[in-house]
């Protein structure tokens, strides 16, 4: 994983604190996976920003949650400029309220839509990265809407990610690579690229 500046660092460390502080009221991440928030959540996320072909204009975190991972692709672009900006989708308002609260403390490049990934307008990603949210299928029905003709995807899998690549290729045509996890040797990231309806 590439390294960080001090100054990004310091913001992580800010959000992850942050974090800590509204889990209880709103359940941003399960509580078992809080006493590893570094490697489960912000490290997880850290290795889908060096797998993008930067430089990146717009990148968009589809069903952010608690910011993985398009939180901390907006922090860590602030040592490089790339993404230029981000943007997160969060129908949760509460999530949406907290995801604001990180964005002002630390000063990210992002901003939140607090709609239904299908409600907005088309986004024109550059890249598209979407964490826990739904099978593959559904995933790339939103990216053939909200990816540029050229973007690429990034979709990180657990164990059975085999099962949602075959069930997907059903209804789907695109170009894959799998990259595994640094954090997790169940999981995968995926690479996607040229999405068709079969």
């Amino acid at each position: 994983m590439s390294a960080v500046s001090r100054e990004t660092s310091e913001r992580l460390a800010t959000y992850a604190a942050l974090l800590r502080q509204w889990n209880p009221k709103i359940n941003l991440v399960s509580r078992a996976t809080l006493e590893d928030l570094e490697t489960r959540h912000i490290a997880d996320s850290q290795q889908l920003f060096d797998l993008a072909p930067h430089p990146v204009q717009h990148w968009v975190d589809i069903g952010s949650g608690g910011g993985f991972p398009g939180l901390v692709i907006a922090i860590c672009a602030m040592d490089s400029g790339s993404p230029q900006r981000v943007t997160l989708v969060e129908s949760d308002q509460r999530k949406a309220a907290f995801l604001r609260t990180v964005i002002r403390e630390t000063g990210a490049p992002a901003i939140v839509l607090a709609q239904r990934i299908e409600a907005i307008p088309a986004q024109q990603a550059d890249v598209l990265s979407a964490r826990a949210l739904t099978d593959l299928s559904g995933l790339l029905e939103y990216a053939a809407r909200h990816l540029m003709p050229e973007g690429i995807c990034l979709f990180p899998k657990g164990a059975t990610w085999q099962k949602e690549i075959d069930a997907a290729r059903a209804q789907w045509r695109f170009d894959l690579q799998s990259v595994s996890s640094l954090t997790d040797p169940d999981a995968v990231i995926l690479k996607i690229k040229g999405i068709a309806r079969v």
